[in-house]
């Protein structure tokens, strides 16, 4: 059973907690629910088209991509660990390292991820 419109919905209610996370200031998450928004859209095309593909990382998952939508994937794999676990760096809580501006940029590389896969199931 293909489930493909599930995984595209869950990824745009990802991106919209993305946007309340981003503006309570809660950047980190911003972030990581930018990935998680991208993962879930790259698996919705995998499932379209038929490929079965196992993975946490965005850039995996989309790997046979153009470009600009292999760049976003690698960037916003950099931010599925860090945002979660102090553990990723020498000292602080991962908040304490995010910024507006990392959550606009995982925003805007996870909305042109899903556009792009959208583009592609029918």
């Amino acid at each position: 059973m293909k489930r493909v419109s599930d995984w595209l919905r869950q990824a745009e209610r990802d991106l919209e907690e993305t946007e309340y996370a981003k503006r309570g200031g809660y950047y980190e998450l911003a972030c990581f629910l930018s990935q998680q928004a991208a993962e879930k859209a790259a698996k919705a095309l995998l499932q379209y088209l038929g490929i079965e593909r196992r993975s946490h990382s965005v850039l995996h998952l989309l790997q046979d991509a153009p470009g600009e939508v292999v760049q976003c994937a690698a960037y916003l794999d950099k931010h599925y660990i860090p945002a979660r676990y102090p553990d990723a760096y020498v000292e602080g809580a991962p908040y304490e390292y995010y910024t507006e501006r990392d959550a606009d940029e995982c925003l805007n590389c996870a909305l042109r991820i899903l556009n792009w896969v959208k583009g592609r199931v029918k």
